[in-house]
């Protein structure tokens, strides 16, 4: 590395510290995504054959360090295991980024498959790298894009199965984790007004809605339209702030 400047230097051992890469493809990735790291860390980690290959004997050790003894899956006390391990709350919105990169179909539930895949996409054969990529997990919340696909995959990923809707306890529970995630101001009031007034299961249409209610109208609501497109259930939240002296009603 003589030939490279001290900054360059220090992004390749932080690259080689967080995913365990050689030198050389550490310094291939690094230029490909000219010295950007998280540019680098996105080509690393979404192309197979750049990464360092994951060891299947590793992988097979951790999946039955977690498996539940009665059935080839990893259950809730399986996860409560992973979490102790990766000293991380289950609570812990990482734990659905966990889940968004292992496909997981089911809340508490890790099937072989997922969990083998899901780190071998994420380049983990080891309890040590598996720590070392919670931070980058935690700031793919900040990409706008991938905090759409982790919101949306949070939907399926949270109800019931054979269920179309969302629990309203349960979807109240993640909107609060996501939305603390994202600041939206209202999202105390949105959960007031559907314990209120709502007190049913909740729609993928709305659940989906929300968050481009969230991202599109100012917390204010100056530029919300009464006479857009958007799911009643968010009109009748409209009404409940104004009526509620949370804001006032806009000409």
């Amino acid at each position: 590395m003589h030939k490279l400047n001290r900054m360059h230097k220090e992004k390749v051992q932080q690259f080689i510290a967080i995913t365990g890469a050689s030198e050389k493809v550490a310094l291939q990735t690094l230029k490909t995504s000219e010295w950007h790291l998280e540019g680098a860390f996105d080509l690393f980690y979404s192309q197979p054959q750049i990464r360092t290959a994951t060891d299947t004997r590793n992988l097979e050790e951790l999946y039955n360090r977690y498996k539940d003894p009665y059935a080839d899956m990893i259950m809730a006390d399986g996860i409560s295991l992973l979490c102790n391990d990766l000293q991380v709350d289950p609570a812990d919105i990482v734990m659905l980024v966990v889940s968004w990169h292992m496909k997981a179909a089911t809340m508490c539930e890790f099937s072989k498959k997922e969990f083998v895949e899901g780190l071998q996409s994420l380049g983990v054969d080891s309890m040590v790298k598996f720590r070392e990529r919670i931070q980058f997990m935690r700031n793919e919340l900040k990409d706008e894009q991938k905090f759409r696909e982790i919101y949306n995959f949070a939907f399926g990923w949270a109800k019931e199965k054979g269920q179309k809707s969302l629990a309203l306890d349960t979807a109240i529970g993640m909107w609060q984790l996501l939305f603390a995630e994202k600041q939206w101001p209202l999202v105390d009031h949105w959960c007031q007004f559907l314990q209120a007034r709502h007190n049913k299961a909740i729609s993928r249409d709305t659940w989906s809605q929300l968050l481009e209610f969230a991202r599109s109208v100012d917390p204010t609501l100056t530029n919300y339209d009464a006479e857009g497109a958007w799911p009643y259930l968010i009109d009748e939240f409209v009404e409940y702030l104004v009526e509620n002296g949370v804001l006032q009603k806009t000409s």
